[in-house]
């Protein structure tokens, strides 16, 4: 099968026959085979009776139905798990994705040898309550994940070779970051293409601001796993060690002080009435309770199953 088309979808189901309509046009007039498979997120509204009809026409068709909203990720993991096509593109059941882009992302994966190819809304009919802060998160993400080819990291238009969305895996609210995934696991020819953007024709947009803060949040999360994920004692270790040794240094020197100052008759105070050594003393508490994490996150890695699941590409 040449491409499966996977829609995470929650309440959409005015979008949802002419989403399906405008895919099987595009499909048809390139003679490409095809599966769309529609993941229904949840919705309270008529989405899953519209999705069994037109599978009744169309053997095309295939779906999931969650008993309740689990949000776009979970989504995306099932559609890959289910995806047979060579190639896979992902894109949102709003219509603000355009079908029209299929075939050239496809030639992208197939002719240019691209694993991951990225939409870039380059011009959004979003609010710029909405535009602003995306710029802003899409340049710290080009920053932490080196991938600085990318303008729209969370855009829902993407197409993957099947070996990327095989081999990656998509959890909590991690599908902004599918691109650092396929980095982190060996994929690295990541593209990118200017897509259109249309406005939003029905319904209302289901995303808040609080998406832009959770996102800061798994960067950071996802940032910190590919670098310590299996090697925790690097980062927990050192700053414990660093923090230690300054807490015991300064520790000394008001030591040293006391010393100094009884030996040629200056008036000092007792060790524990300097403020200073509460802090040395905080410091080597504090460094050393760091140093016992990384030693803890060691022994778990040390048994985690993941361990050694390392990307081999090929094998003789």
């Amino acid at each position: 099968m040449d491409i499966s088309v996977i829609i995470p979808l929650y309440n959409e189901e005015e979008s949802l026959p002419e989403l399906f309509a405008w895919i099987k046009r595009v499909m048809k007039e390139n003679g490409f085979s095809y599966e769309v498979i529609f993941v229904n997120d949840g919705s309270t509204d008529r989405s899953w009776q519209v999705i069994e009809a037109l599978k009744q026409k169309n053997d095309e068709i295939k779906a999931i139905k969650f008993r309740r909203n689990y949000g776009k990720s979970p989504a995306l993991f099932c559609g890959f798990r289910r995806a047979t096509g060579n190639v896979v593109i992902t894109m949102d059941a709003d219509l603000q994705d355009s079908p029209d882009e299929i075939p050239e992302l496809y030639r992208m994966i197939t002719e240019e040898g691209y694993d991951l190819v990225s939409g870039w809304k380059k011009k959004r009919y979003d609010p710029l309550s909405k535009t602003l802060p995306t710029k802003l998160f899409n340049a710290t993400a080009r920053a932490i994940s080196g991938i600085h080819n990318l303008h729209d990291f969370n855009c829902g238009l993407k197409a993957y070779r099947q070996e990327v969305i095989k081999n990656i895996e998509v959890y909590g609210e991690m599908h902004r970051y599918i691109p650092y995934l396929a980095k982190n696991a060996g994929f690295n020819k990541i593209g990118e293409k200017v897509v259109h953007h249309q406005a939003r024709k029905y319904g209302k947009t289901k995303f808040g601001l609080n998406r832009f803060v959770n996102g800061y949040l798994d960067l950071l999360t996802l940032w910190f796993l590919s670098t310590f994920g299996i090697k925790p004692m690097h980062i927990f270790g050192f700053l414990g060690s660093v923090m230690f040794l300054l807490g015991f240094i300064a520790v000394i020197a008001v030591g040293v002080t006391k010393i100094y100052d009884m030996t040629h008759g200056n008036p000092y105070r007792l060790v524990t009435e300097s403020p200073y050594f509460y802090l040395a003393l905080t410091m080597m508490i504090i460094g050393t309770q760091l140093f016992l994490a990384g030693f803890i996150g060691e022994l778990i890695t040390r048994n985690s199953p993941e361990r050694n699941n390392y990307q081999i590409e090929k094998e003789l």
